[in-house]
């Protein structure tokens, strides 16, 4: 691959500008559900519109609603348009429905009832859930975000049911009947499994599963240590005609830390493989993937699946040192062009200008980035300025 093309500069129109933050996707989707709302004030029934709002946040967030709204998005033929793909490659922010949905939900319990003391004990969870669910003290204090969502959402639905039988409300009863339902079906999968961990370095444990399940690609699986306190999910790893999976599991905070200094016999998982970002390959009819470090993961088992034709860009630390020469001449088994750029021998390169290279010396369609939280915004933004397709995770759960 040469180096000569340069990178252009980033679009001036509004459709360009767009791009950027706060402009996303998710919180289009949030402050649609929020406009929605406001217009319904004149004629809507507050009661109603706090179950609804509650029912809509709870139920985006099912395994099962997930892999329905990938599957609808990524139906689209790749013969469409490319403005049309580029959109339903978009499906990964469906997130912002829950957000608006919550947010509505507690802003309409307000008109209800104020005087119940029921109702104040209700909202105040609702509010400390949403306190904490800001990005800030999300990214600060993430276990205290998901315990506070897992007993507070728990807590909520059992004191609304409460609320609806004290209001006599039959229909209401019935809706949260099915809420709880979508809340408890991933439980009713846990299960402790025996795992295989190999810890080629320090820095990464490439953890194996053998108990039935052989997920698709561009899944992740939730595990965890301790399945009341704290989930991590993490991409699945399927090999093409063999059962089981890998997670590929980096040092990255004391729980990765612990797993892999540990290396522990068993995990807990729960629910069903869902789908993720990565997933929308399918929409295109060829690809960049650019990860960095323990990126890999997620973009490997499309490569070794090569169903949509693609090149990888990895920026990373000793490859062979860090992860093993068996995972790297895998990789490279699958992709003998990948651009492999060892950051100790070459240093840090610029990420930008080597993914839009890989991406127009290609002729690929569209391009998806598993990194770090700034790189992966960076790196998308500024492609999408340019008029690329571009897609990473957004940190919004």
């Amino acid at each position: 691959m040469t180096t000569e093309l340069s990178l252009p500069a980033p679009g001036r129109s509004l459709r360009a500008q767009v791009k950027r933050r706060p402009f996303t996707h998710h919180n289009r989707l949030a402050a649609a559900v929020v406009l929605i709302n406001v217009a319904s004030i004149p004629i809507a029934d507050p009661s109603t519109m706090v179950l609804a709002n509650f029912t809509l946040a709870v139920l985006i967030r099912q395994q099962y609603v997930i892999n329905l709204l990938f599957w609808l998005a990524t139906s689209v033929p790749t013969h469409w348009p490319l403005r049309i793909r580029w959109t339903m490659g978009k499906i990964y922010h469906f997130g912002g429905l829950h957000v608006g949905g919550s947010l509505c939900a507690t802003a309409w319990f307000l008109f209800t009832a104020p005087s119940l003391v029921l109702t104040w004990v209700i909202l105040a969870l609702l509010l400390t859930m949403i306190v904490l669910a800001l990005p800030s003290l999300r990214a600060w204090q993430h276990n205290w975000f998901e315990r506070a969502h897992r007993f507070g959402g728990w807590s909520v639905l059992a004191l609304f049911a409460l609320h609806a039988v004290e209001t006599a409300s039959t229909a209401s009863l019935w809706v949260l009947a099915v809420v709880a339902f979508s809340v408890l079906l991933p439980w009713l999968r846990l299960r402790r499994v025996p795992v295989r961990i190999e810890r080629p370095s320090r820095h990464v444990a490439l953890v194996r599963f053998g108990y039935g399940v052989t997920p698709f690609a561009g899944s992740s699986t939730a595990v965890s240590r301790n399945p009341l306190l704290e989930w991590h999910s993490f991409a699945n790893v399927p090999t093409p005609g063999q059962p089981g999976f890998r997670l590929t599991i980096s040092r990255a905070g004391d729980w990765t830390g612990a797993l892999i200094d540990d290396a522990p016999p068993y995990l807990w998982v729960k629910g069903i493989p869902t789908a993720g970002v990565g997933n929308i390959d399918k929409l295109f009819r060829k690809v960049v993937w650019v990860a960095t470090g323990s990126g890999i993961g997620p973009c490997l088992p499309h490569l070794l699946a090569g169903d949509t034709p693609s090149l990888l860009v990895w920026s990373t630390r000793h490859p062979r040192q860090t992860y093993g020469d068996a995972l790297v001449d895998e990789i490279l088994g699958a992709q003998p062009d990948a651009v492999i750029w060892d950051t100790d021998a070459a240093g840090k390169p610029d990420l930008l200008a080597l993914t839009y290279l890989a991406y127009v010396q290609s002729g690929a369609e569209a391009v998806i980035c598993i990194s770090n939280k700034l790189t992966t915004w960076q790196i998308v933004e500024e492609l999408e300025m340019r008029g690329v397709p571009a897609f990473g995770a957004i940190w919004d759960s």
